[in-house]
């Protein structure tokens, strides 16, 4: 059985207090959570004094601060982990990936012009005229490529990647989705539809993306073309929070169609729309092998070689 690179292994010399302290999926998991959240408090305190945060900064600079506040600290907390715990190269950033993430955010653009479009069609979707008010910025530096790479990091770079080397393929996805969903319910608008929403659509579709791919450049274009052409071009809530984007517009009908305050996202359309992409994805992952089985069926299947008499 031939496992995808991007599996970690621990030492063969590791001890079992090693493995369960240092090296075991829940020990990183740990590790980075903590790195993360540590780093982000710092950050945080360091963007206001340099201009980067408050109420008199410009939208450009307000921008930039939010991409770093979202971004920065999963970005060093990765590179920690990989780099001084796994001690592996990032094969899932190696020269081979570079193309896919500028492919995969055309995809994302391309995946939400049919979802608004499909909904323009049914008149959900209703455009308003040019909105004078955009905050380009906002949307591309901070809900765009921020929110796209932090998250990836966190969702598919850790929790999916830890799980799945422990449990598969099948719980990683679960897991990942269920915790991506949910990670969203504190935001405007939320519910537990819209969370499962997200769950289904986005969580299952950029997991699949991952194991399809081993490329979390993919995952990120796709997750920042989504977000940018949502807000920006049309103007629909980015997971229920509203931005100004190039054109105002207004969500119409009833929510299961539209996806009513929260956004295109908890609607139908989308749902549909993704879960077809999710298929795909898991055809392309089932032909290239790629499916990783848990840990026990693994070991329950490995042959050791014999040797010679």
């Amino acid at each position: 059985m031939r496992l995808p690179n991007t599996l970690y292994a621990p030492p063969a010399d590791a001890t079992r207090w090693q493995r369960g302290l240092f090296y075991s999926a829940g020990a990183r998991i740990g590790l980075f959570a903590i790195l993360t959240i540590a780093l982000t408090i710092l950050l945080s305190h360091l963007l206001k004094p340099i201009g980067l945060a408050g109420k008199d900064v410009s939208t450009l600079a307000r921008g930039i601060g939010e991409m770093l506040i979202r971004a920065v600290p999963a970005i060093l907390a990765y590179g920690v982990l990989v780099r001084f715990v796994e001690r592996r190269p990032l094969t899932e950033f190696s020269r081979p990936t570079w193309a896919a993430g500028p492919l995969w955010l055309v995809g994302g653009v391309a995946l939400m012009g049919v979802v608004v479009g499909s909904l323009w069609l049914f008149g959900a979707y209703v455009p308003l005229g040019p909105d004078t008010a955009a905050d380009w910025p906002g949307i591309v530096l901070g809900a765009g490529v921020g929110a796209a790479i932090g998250e990836e990091l966190i969702s598919r770079g850790v929790l999916f990647r830890a799980c799945e080397e422990a449990l598969g393929t099948g719980w990683a996805l679960l897991i990942s989705s269920v915790f991506f969903g949910f990670a969203h319910a504190f935001n405007p608008h939320a519910t537990i539809g819209t969370s499962l929403a997200i769950a289904l659509e986005a969580g299952v579709m950029l997991g699949l993306l991952y194991v399809a791919t081993r490329s979390l450049l993919a995952c990120m274009g796709l997750h920042a073309g989504w977000n940018i052409t949502q807000s920006l071009v049309f103007g629909v809530p980015t997971s229920g929070l509203q931005m100004h984007g190039l054109v105002a517009s207004r969500l119409a009908g009833p929510d299961w169609l539209s996806g009513g305050e929260f956004g295109a996202e908890a609607s139908i359309v989308a749902l549909v729309a993704c879960s077809l992409v999710s298929l795909g994805l898991f055809l392309v992952a089932r032909k290239r092998g790629r499916l990783v089985v848990p840990r026990w069926k693994r070991a329950a299947a490995y042959t050791p070689p014999v040797s010679a008499v």
